[in-house]
C-alpha cells in the first residue's frame, strides 16, 4: 500500500480559504505566507530551526559521503545533497498516532 494525494492547495486557494476563517483579506494572507517563505529560506540557510508552533519545525540537513579521516572531508566532494527535516509539532503527531480516516482507492466508503 502506499499513501496517494488527492490532489494540490496552492497559494491562492490557501490564501483563500484563510481568509475565508479570519478577518484577513486573502491578498493579506498571501503576502504573509510569501514571506513565510522567504524568512524559511533564510532562516534554514543560516543554521536555524524553524519552529512553527503547531506546524512543527523545519530545519536544512545533507547526505554525504564518509571519509576515513576528518581532514580528507571536504564540502564540495562529501555533501551530495541538501533537503529540509521537517519534525511535526506534538500536536500533529497524537493526530497522526490516532489514525487518520483512510480510503480505498477509486472509493470514499
Amino acid at each position: 500500500m502506499q499513501a496517494v494525494n488527492t490532489g494540490t492547495i496552492d497559494l491562492d486557494t490557501l490564501s483563500k480559504n484563510i481568509s475565508d476563517e479570519c478577518t484577513i483579506h486573502s491578498v493579506d494572507v498571501k503576502a504573509v505566507l510569501m514571506a513565510l517563505g522567504n524568512k524559511l529560506d533564510f532562516y534554514l540557510s543560516d543554521g536555524k530551526i524553524v519552529d512553527l508552533g503547531d506546524v512543527g519545525k523545519f530545519k536544512m540537513a545533507f547526505s554525504g559521503v564518509a571519509e576515513t579521516t576528518p581532514e580528507a572531508l571536504s564540502v564540495k566532494r562529501n555533501i551530495k545533497k541538501y533537503h529540509i527535516n521537517y519534525q511535526p509539532s506534538v500536536k500533529m503527531k497524537r493526530k497522526l498516532k490516532a489514525g487518520i480516516t483512510t480510503y480505498k482507492e477509486g472509493s470514499r466508503s
